[in-house]
């Protein structure tokens, strides 16, 4: 610091002594000071202190000689080139540079050119510019060309990283391209490239070759990883995946995204492995490989329409389970897919689908349960009302149409079923002394083109009708303020809901003879009164906000009907309208005269802690059938642990038992300096394994970050797996390596 304060100084004492000069150039004005300056025939010469302006460009040295007929400038002599806005800022010890054309060469350089911190989830980033190094640089207008140069944005003193190449050409603000370039660590090389570019943008879009992927997997073998970006034009962009396995063959992977219009959007990924095999203690492969797509899109279609796509296609759940990179994605399956229109008319409403469900049984190819709607419409009344008085009426309806499908291993419909719908409904709204009861009158007609007789698909029409009838009674709200314990607030609101409902369906006495498609069919008789009590706790701060801090829920089903009018098929897995939408477990494998009691509880004692339980206890089997729990606390911006637990363990023929812990300990962020790292466990206490594992430790310097990470699969015969992964994150830049940025746990 010392010496560029007596640089300061002596600038301002002489800044009075200083000539100074300017030229017409180009209608542009060229102003040369000096401590020293003389002008002949269009030539100034200047020594001591020069500085010469033109627009933002301003460039200082010892010497000087500008020709004003060519714009041609002549510096040596502690050269420093800089712009007022801090893009270019170049120390040189000579220039020969055109100040019209701003071209011209720089020798013995060194200097800084800012790029965008293009911040992220998966950029690290940093707001140090980007330093070079080189013995000539050549300026264009709008480039630099640095020859035998050296390029870095981290701290000078504590050099991290730094690719030295032949040549790069750095187009400030917009992109640096380098040509046969070693990046080092530390000063010793790692990496080759021949050609490497990269975007200086805030909001990067380029086509070119991204960073390579490179690794080692034991199951997979070396594996080697390179993508191809195309920013097609300002609507589309692609990208091109393609990565070897030395031990088990070929993967590809294309995705393609678009904006048609202002109001329209897509985004289509394909993957697909071309698989050797797996080696098998015998010699034999076990082949694994497959593909999978997915689609999804939304469109303003002409007309009011709204258009949506969401298809998902997946050879087999073998291949999932093998080639996915994520616990979440290989137990997942099911495959939806489904593409509508729809349009909301005042109080109508219209929709036309497609759709088709796939149920993966298990690993076997051709295990599945595929269902499908090709097409199916519905068109809907919004409930309203129809006369006022004392007995106000409301009347709404729904009808659908759709032809239908269903295939499974031994059991096939025809390819297109008819099933039509009617459901009109009339309902009413009392209110007397804080209670309000609605009931609601309806009755459905639904019209199958196929049916079954004793379990086997006969071409017969089936015609269903069920009346029902409904009725809701929300008494009024108890409620009480306390005052409140410091640590929660001023006061303290204790709030009791109870509500009760019942409901009754009949004239369903064929419930065997309907094919199963979705929820619609599950419909059965039903005589049943559900009541349920909710409390709140409200805190109020002191400055007048409030927030709820505790909710607990608890409601049952008692069922006059055990038998459900007959649906019931004992000893096996029983799932109808009754059962669905009370819990998303089964429970109902017998006739029985109630359900499950049903448990929630939520509270949020503060800001950092976060509390979550559901569980079903079942009187008939005098036990938790299920539960799950998590706690989440935030001991500091950076700190995070979350734990939970889910058990089930109801019969067999009602579900698999499951007793599973998970854990997540996460310390920093992806961005944050210094250390991070994070562990995410999943542990099945009925196998006493990890059937999941990652653990991730970073290091983040000021301009590079380093990661490791260890995982583990254990997910039955399919796939057991340790896995070990590197990165090397460049700040601005990218990452290199086998970890992932949207693979990071924090």
């Amino acid at each position: 610091m010392k010496p560029i304060c007596r640089v300061a100084i002596c600038s301002l004492l002489l800044g009075a002594a200083l000539h100074s000069v300017s030229f017409a150039q180009n209608n542009y004005d060229v102003e040369i000071r000096a401590a020293t300056q003389e002008s002949a025939a269009g030539v100034s010469r200047a020594e001591g202190s020069v500085e010469v302006r033109k627009g933002t460009m301003i460039i200082t040295a010892d010497k000087a000689v500008y020709d004003e007929a060519s714009g041609m400038l002549e510096a040596e002599g502690n050269v420093h080139f800089r712009t007022a806005d801090g893009v270019e800022d170049i120390h040189a010890s000579h220039i020969s540079y055109n100040v019209s054309s701003q071209e011209g060469s720089f020798y013995d350089v060194n200097g800084f050119l800012s790029s965008a911190s293009q911040g992220g989830a998966g950029i690290l980033t940093t707001d140090n510019p980007f330093y070079l190094e080189g013995s000539v640089v050549h300026k264009t207008a709008d480039s630099y060309v640095v020859h035998n140069g050296v390029v870095t944005n981290c701290e000078l003193d504590h050099m991290w990283w730094s690719l030295k190449s032949p040549k790069t050409t750095i187009r400030p603000g917009e992109s640096a391209t380098i040509r046969h370039g070693i990046l080092r660590l530390k000063g010793v090389p790692i990496f080759y490239m021949p050609i490497f570019t990269k975007s200086l943008e805030r909001i990067p879009r380029r086509s070119g070759f991204l960073t390579p992927n490179i690794g080692n997997s034991s199951r997979f073998g070396l594996v080697f990883g390179q993508a191809y970006y195309w920013a097609v034009n300002r609507s589309y962009d692609a990208t091109f995946n393609g990565t070897l396995y030395t031990d088990r063959g070929l993967s590809s992977q294309l995705s393609l995204r678009g904006r048609p219009t202002s109001h329209s959007n897509f985004d289509a990924v394909f993957f697909g492995v071309k698989d050797r095999g797996l080696l098998l203690d015998n010699g034999d492969r076990l082949k694994q490989g497959g593909a999978s797509f997915s689609i999804d899109g939304v469109a303003q279609l002409p007309g009011g329409f709204r258009g949506v796509v969401d298809v998902n296609y997946l050879s087999s759940l073998e291949f999932r389970q093998a080639f996915t990179q994520t616990f979440e994605e290989a137990v997942q399956s099911q495959v939806h897919s489904t593409g509508f229109v729809s349009r909301n008319f005042a109080s109508y409403s219209f929709n036309g689908s497609i759709s088709r469900e796939e149920n993966f049984q298990d690993i076997a190819r051709d295990n599945t349960i595929v269902i499908r709607k090709l097409p199916g419409f519905e068109f809907n009344g919004r409930t309203q009302q129809i006369t006022k008085g004392p007995v106000p009426l409301f009347f709404g309806f729904d009808t659908s149409f759709d032809l239908v499908s269903r295939i499974q291993p031994e059991f096939e419909t025809r390819n297109f079923v008819q099933r039509g719908d009617f459901f009109p409904r009339v309902s009413s709204h009392f209110q007397w002394k804080g209670f309000h009861v609605t009931p609601t009158f309806g009755a459905r007609a639904t019209a199958y083109g196929q049916s079954r007789q004793n379990d086997v698909l006969i071409g017969q029409n089936l015609y269903r009708t069920a009346g029902e009838f409904s009725l809701d009674i929300v008494p009024p709200a108890l409620q009480r303020i306390y005052n409140s314990p410091s640590w929660l607030g001023q006061k303290v609101k204790h709030v009791i809901e109870p509500r009760l409902r019942y409901r009754y369906t009949g004239g369903i006495d064929d419930f065997a003879a309907v094919v199963r498609f979705d929820d619609r069919d599950i419909m059965s008789n039903t005589n049943e009164l559900e009541l349920s009590l909710t409390q709140r706790l409200y805190a109020k701060a002191a400055d007048g906000s409030t927030r709820e801090v505790l909710g607990l829920g608890v409601w049952q089903r008692r069922y006059f009907d055990p038998e459900f009018g007959g649906a019931i098929a004992p000893e096996m897995r029983n799932i109808l309208r009754s059962t669905l939408d009370i819990s998303p477990f089964a429970f109902l494998d017998q006739a029985r005269n109630y359900s499950p009691v049903i448990m929630s509880l939520t509270t949020k004692p503060n800001f950092k802690t976060e509390f979550e339980w559901r569980a079903s206890y079942d009187p008939l089997r005098q036990k938790v059938v299920n539960s799950s729990a998590s706690i989440a606390y935030q001991f500091t911006n950076l700190f995070r642990t979350v734990v939970g637990h889910t058990a089930v363990r109801t019969p067999t023929t009602l579900s698999p038992a499951s007793n599973q812990v998970t854990t997540l300990f996460s310390v920093g962020d992806f961005n944050r300096r210094g250390w991070n790292g994070a562990v995410y466990n999943i542990y099945d206490y009925r196998q006493q394994i990890f059937i999941y594992t990652r653990s991730q430790l970073s290091y983040n310097t000021d301009c590079c970050g380093f990661g490791i990470e260890y995982g583990r699969f254990a997910i039955g015969p399919t796939r057991t797996e340790n896995q070990f992964r590197v990165s090397l994150s460049i700040a601005n830049v990218g990452s290199f390596g086998t970890l992932r940025p949207q693979g990071r746990l924090f």
